[in-house]
């Protein structure tokens, strides 16, 4: 091996580190696409940290004036853009505890511009508006009709804005000093809607996709394909009226950051905080709640046994997730926002299905077959990986007022039925579940296919998820109520036949899984049309010492991504027991976590073969010329030494003309990998991570793997 280690790399490469920011010369091709078709409407995303400072602000807000002063890709304008946005949030942003500083300064001037958010009231025994500043901490500030008329959502949750405040003295202490001299909302006015469409056609789905995660704040390369997905199914809610959606997951995954920070369209609240007058009218004064004004209303911390509810908001909510409407006395009234739950979990999800149901933690009024029936989508918290800092975003993205009235002017469209040129849904699909399935797919065509040039295997691919997440629904209302009829999920290629869909941790946990629904589905692991088992089985552990096992499974696995409880020790250990010599073919065995993922192998390698033995173990893969440090071999360099202290001789073999990926065993065994031996999504790095140390703990990408028996 070391005459293979040793060769001399002279194509030159590079480091980036981290804290460099993207500059014209070093933006991806990406960027560089997104800037040429998107000029002025997008912003490098990692700019909103470097303004935001100690201001309280949401991120909206600031893309809003970055979008104004460092939409660019030339340095020198975003620099002068920075200074420019840094000073105005130094001069006219309101802290709370500099507020009387801020008063000091209208009443010296006269008249003086500030950004802070906005309330305004009716004072019915006046017959007048009145705002409040919530960091400014004034109140009575009298608002002409025009503008409250102009602007109603400053009547219900108040709204961001760059306001010229006057003051004016008067004998009188009934009239407020403050004057409000102008008011303009923090978001834009109009947009090239036909504009958009025709840039969209200039992207591929992949880089379409990257764009709107990048546009959310987060970088694509930290993310499979499924994990964008998931997050792009976040923003459903801002695209299509009347959209029901929950996430409930473990803490710090971003659950509620997109309600907050992304749209002005959005309104996120305490669920302890809603009350029936808040959410949707006050009969007493006969004014509209927020649903009369909010494309989105999400309830943030809604989960929590203990809660109190209130159940007459609840049969309200009810009524309003299904009929869209609501009533004020006598008379009953239409709104189009749509409602988010979102909540924290404190137990596993094998947990939750034995003992319960993956609702479990919902308040018990909520907990309600009713209730939730009316839900569109179940996003499975538990696959989003925590929020951390190397997951943010220093490309561009469109700067986010941009995007949030591009997805609120298109919740006039219906894409609902553009799936039925290739596929059919399942017969037996009751009209909820289809009105569930058609809206998140609908949703999911708006955003990533607007200009509606999608493919038959793209249409698949969110057809699928769509169905996936309203099964996990409906699953779970199955458990608490065994009277509701079973519903067969899955939908029929015109040309291949029925596929059927199952949820990933039915795959995962089938024994906890299994209820009136699995009997309806029949057995998760249901060959499809190519021969291929659709739910992956774990194969039995074995020890090298010990000949292979004749029931061992001879044909092909798919894995899903994010499925977690996957490992060498399961996958692959089995079909290698018995040998003395193995080859693996990989070609991509460079980067550090490749050469973990192959370390991983040899010490299981090691730890079950006899202490007397020794295997030999060669990996055939490519040299990676474009190293000028050679990294890659003093890696391989490194894990020769050590495996040899552990009886495995491990050689290396280059291999220029490789591409396919396996493992081939002496004792007639040959396992085709479709990613060789990187199955693992990228996680955290930290030791203090239990994923770090056992592979059942991390989410896998979508893979395959194929067992084929060469010679007994």
């Amino acid at each position: 091996m070391s005459d293979h280690i040793d060769k001399t790399q002279t194509v030159p490469g590079s480091d980036v580190l981290d804290t460099v920011a993207p500059t014209a010369a070093s933006q991806s091709d990406l960027d560089r696409k997104i800037n040429e078709h998107f000029a002025g409407a997008v912003v490098r995303k990692d700019l909103v940290k470097a303004v935001k400072g100690n201001a309280i602000v949401p991120s909206y807000v600031l893309e809003y004036l970055l979008g104004q002063y460092a939409a660019s890709d030339d340095e020198a304008t975003i620099q002068a853009g920075i200074d420019t946005v840094r000073k105005i949030l130094a001069e006219h942003y309101v802290h709370r505890n500099e507020s009387e500083l801020v008063k000091s300064k209208i009443r010296e001037k006269g008249r003086y511009r500030i950004i802070d958010k906005v309330n305004v009231t009716l004072n019915e025994k006046d017959d007048v508006y009145q705002a409040s500043f919530a960091n400014l901490g004034i109140n009575g500030v009298i608002v002409d009709s025009c503008t409250v008329n102009a602007h109603q959502k400053l009547l219900v949750g108040g709204v961001w804005c760059l306001c010229d405040v006057e003051y004016f003295h008067s004998d009188d202490a009934r009239v407020s000093p403050w004057i409000l001299g102008s008011l303009k909302p923090i978001q834009m006015s109009n947009f090239d809607y036909d504009g958009y469409l025709a840039a969209r056609a200039e992207f591929t789905t992949d880089e379409w996709i990257d764009l709107l995660i990048q546009s959310i704040g987060f970088d694509p390369e930290m993310f499979g394909r499924r994990a964008k997905l998931l997050q792009l199914v976040r923003l459903i809610p801002f695209v299509e009226r009347n959209y029901n959606l929950v996430e409930l997951g473990p803490k710090g995954t971003g659950k509620s950051h997109i309600y907050s920070e992304f749209s002005p369209h959005g309104m996120l609240i305490s669920g302890g905080e809603v009350t029936v007058p808040k959410l949707f009218v006050n009969n007493a004064n006969g004014r509209l709640g927020l649903v009369g004004y909010w494309d989105v209303v999400a309830f943030d911390e809604f989960a929590g046994k203990k809660k109190r509810t209130d159940k007459a908001l609840v049969d309200i909510m009810k009524n309003y997730m299904a009929n869209k409407s609501f009533s004020r006395g006598v008379e009953t009234l239409g709104a189009e926002a749509s409602m988010v739950f979102v909540g924290n979990t404190s137990h596993t999800v094998p947990y939750m299905l034995k003992h319960s149901d993956l609702f479990d933690e919902l308040p018990e009024s909520y907990h309600d077959p009713a209730f939730l029936d009316r839900l569109h989508f179940y996003i499975p918290g538990w696959e989003v990986e925590p929020i951390r800092s190397e997951m943010f975003s220093d490309g561009y993205g469109f700067v986010v007022d941009y995007i949030a009235e591009v997805l609120k002017s298109m919740r006039n469209l219906d894409y609902s039925d553009r799936y039925q040129k290739y596929f059919t849904l399942g017969s037996d699909i009751s009209t909820r579940d289809r009105d569930g399935i058609h809206k998140t797919f609908s949703g999911l065509m708006k955003l990533l296919y607007p200009h509606e040039k999608a493919g038959p295997d793209e249409i698949e691919e969110i057809l699928r998820l769509a169905v996936e997440g309203r099964k996990r629904v409906k699953d779970q209302i199955l458990r608490m109520d065994k009277t509701m009829p079973g519903v067969k999920f899955g939908y029929a290629d015109k040309v291949a036949g029925w596929r059927p869909v199952t949820t990933l941790e039915e795959d995962e946990f089938p024994t906890y899984y299994r209820t009136q629904q699995s009997e309806i589905d029949g057995d998760a692991a249901t060959t499809n049309e190519l021969g291929s088992v659709a739910s992956p089985t774990k194969v039995p552990e074995a020890s090298l010492g010990v000949p292979a096992s004749e029931s061992l499974l001879e044909g092909h696995l798919e894995f899903q991504e994010n499925q977690r409880g996957i490992s060498y020790d399961t996958l692959l250990l089995p079909y290698l027991q018995g040998s003395s010599e193995i080859s693996i073919i990989d070609p991509y065995i460079r980067l550090p976590h490749q050469g973990r993922n192959l370390v991983d192998l040899l010490a299981l390698l090691a730890v079950k073969k006899e202490p007397a033995e020794e295997i030999s173990v060669t990996l055939v893969t490519k040299e990676d010329t474009s190293d000028p440090e050679h990294r890659q071999l003093l890696m391989l360099d490194y894990i020769q030494g050590s495996a040899a202290a552990f009886g495995i001789k491990f050689n290396v073999a280059w291999d220029e003309t490789i591409h396919d990926r396996s493992i081939r065993a002496d004792n007639g065994w040959k396992i085709l990998l479709g990613r060789g031996l990187d199955i693992f999504q990228k996680g955290s790095n930290s030791h203090y991570d239990l994923s770090f140390h056992k592979q059942e703990f991390r989410q896998v990408a979508a893979f395959g793997v194929t067992y084929i028996r060469e010679h007994q």
